[in-house]
């Protein structure tokens, strides 16, 4: 059994920076991908960024520099750096990973909230 769990949300003012984590436990052989999406009231779950074992990283466009994803393998740890956070940035925000070649392993959420 896999789980994912997040870490290091809360509530920031704009232009605030929060680090997120994902530490993935259970029996692993080997984490493919891992990335962050994130949902936001009333809205669709999007992709924020994604980082393969082979160094591929990807970002959606509205991240714009503003945050960066890191994985400490030896940990099986993700993480989200988030910088210049703005008001629209609110929403929980999801981990997920491709474990011993399945997809489809989720975390709760963690909910970040960028507000005066």
């Amino acid at each position: 059994q896999v789980q994912l769990v997040e870490s290091g949300g809360g509530l920031v003012q704009p232009g605030g920076s929060l680090r997120l984590s994902c530490a993935v436990s259970g029996s692993i052989f080997s984490i493919y991908a891992m990335g962050w999406y994130r949902q936001a009231p009333g809205k669709q779950r999007e992709l924020v960024a994604t980082s393969t074992s082979g160094g591929i990283i990807n970002y959606a466009g509205f991240v714009k520099g503003r945050f960066t994803i890191s994985r400490d393998n030896a940990k099986n740890t993700a993480y989200l750096q988030m910088s210049s956070l703005k008001p629209e940035d609110t929403a929980v925000y999801y981990c997920n990973a491709v474990v011993n070649g399945r997809q489809g392993y989720w975390g709760q959420g963690t909910q970040v909230t960028v507000s005066s």
